[in-house]
């Protein structure tokens, strides 16, 4: 089985998207992180599961339930590199070429 890695830019969005929601409902928040959390360690089983990622080499997975989108990639191992807002542009053109 591969192994699940949440980049620093992950974690850190994810972390940005709780402290968003719980700034109005602390109980939201920690759904949307559980949901987030719960639909990363779905990829361990079916890796493939997401759409073909906007960046090459790339994959994305809606978040159920939110409009979120885990963007990930699948080398050695199942890398999680962003969690964004379906409305987020993305890839600016300066992050695609860091990726």
């Amino acid at each position: 089985m591969l192994e699940l890695v949440w980049l620093g830019s992950a974690e850190a969005d994810l972390d940005n998207i709780a402290e968003y929601i719980a700034q109005d409902n602390i109980d939201a928040a920690i759904d949307v992180y559980l949901r987030i959390k719960d639909s990363s360690k779905g990829l361990l089983e079916h890796p493939k599961i997401g759409r073909a990622g906007k960046v090459k080499g790339t994959r994305e997975r809606v978040v159920g339930g939110t409009k979120l989108i885990i963007v990930y990639r699948v080398v050695d191992r199942i890398e999680i590199i962003r969690v964004l807002h379906g409305a987020q542009m993305w890839p600016s053109p300066e992050s695609a070429k860091d990726i």
